[in-house]
């Protein structure tokens, strides 16, 4: 079994900063695809941030040039830097995984959340 499990929410003011992280453990022969989701209150999960096993990204339009992901292969974690923040940033953030068995079949995880709160 796998497990991810993130840390780093927290209540900020608009313009400040948070820094996510989420680990992932269990039985892990090897990662693909990490990436970030978050669900604002009265919304449906959406996608924010996404980063390959070699390092290529891709943002949403709506965090573009203020999130920064990354992501250490050797210790199975992901990262997401959030600057600039805004109240709309408000959300519970999701990390998630493409996690290889010793079978080499992927399935698909997701931690339980960090919630995020930004005053205006």
């Amino acid at each position: 079994q796998v497990q991810l499990v993130e840390s780093g929410g927290g209540l900020v003011q608009a313009g400040g900063s948070l820094r996510l992280s989420c680990a992932a453990s269990g039985s892990i022969f090897g990662i693909n695809n990490m990436g970030w989701y978050r669900q604002g209150p009265g919304k449906q999960r959406e996608y924010v941030a996404i980063i390959t096993r070699g390092g290529s990204t891709n943002y949403a339009d709506s965090v573009k040039g203020r999130f920064t992901i990354s992501r250490d292969n050797a210790k199975n974690t992901v990262d997401l830097q959030m600057n600039s923040l805004k109240p709309e940033d408000t959300a519970v953030y999701y990390c998630n995984a493409d996690v290889r068995n010793l079978m080499d079949v992927s399935y698909h995880y997701w931690g339980q959340g960090t919630q995020v709160t930004v005053s205006s």
